[in-house]
């Protein structure tokens, strides 16, 4: 039963946190630092990722500055409560790319006492709204937008600006497709 992860038996309220921004915003390490609070608690956690994401790690959660936590990658959110056994927090990196199902998972597992937390770019490259991101945004309890720097500038960016010539809205990638840019410029150099 889910309650026996709870040492004093009581019901566990659970809830959706995200944390958001453009790419090297620091997403994935505010994520990490969440989760070694969890582990340092001896509470029990779930990271998944979705298998499109093998940039650094086949499935450990890497981020931009080489910070890692052991992880599954799955295949799509259903996946999610395949593996799930009852840890009272679950974490999901890179949740943009998962299906829209993966917000009926976080609400399922949040209504079951979990606390779910969700990293994911909040906007595209084209600064339109990326996935189930907006969805995920609407039903959260708990929203932490972090930002970079402009690469251009030096202000705070929340665009992550595509320096290749690829069109498909899905295009894995780090420092050599991507560089973060504040609103004014990328507006001058934006499609």
């Amino acid at each position: 039963m889910f309650l026996e992860h709870f040492p004093d038996g009581k019901n566990q309220h659970g809830w959706i946190e995200i944390v958001c921004g453009s790419m090297f915003s620091g997403k994935t390490e505010e994520l990490i630092r969440r989760l070694k609070r969890a582990e340092f608690a001896n509470q029990k956690i779930l990271l998944v990722k979705p298998t499109v994401d093998d940039r650094y790690h086949d499935n450990n959660v890497v981020s931009h500055q080489g910070t890692s936590f052991n992880a599954i990658a799955v295949k799509d959110a259903s996946a999610i409560l395949d593996i799930w056994k009852n840890e009272p927090v679950v974490a999901i990196d890179e949740a943009q790319f998962f299906d829209q199902g993966i917000v009926e998972t976080c609400n399922f597992l949040a209504k079951k006492g979990v606390r779910v937390i969700v990293a994911g770019l909040d906007m595209d490259f084209k600064g339109v709204p990326f996935g189930p991101m907006p969805h995920l945004l609407s039903i959260a309890e708990y929203i932490t937008k972090v930002h970079a720097i402009c690469v251009s500038c030096g202000n705070l960016a929340q665009f992550s600006h595509r320096t290749v010539e690829q069109e498909e809205q899905v295009l894995v990638g780090a420092v050599e497709e991507y560089k973060p840019l504040c609103r004014s410029c990328y507006n001058k150099i934006a499609h």
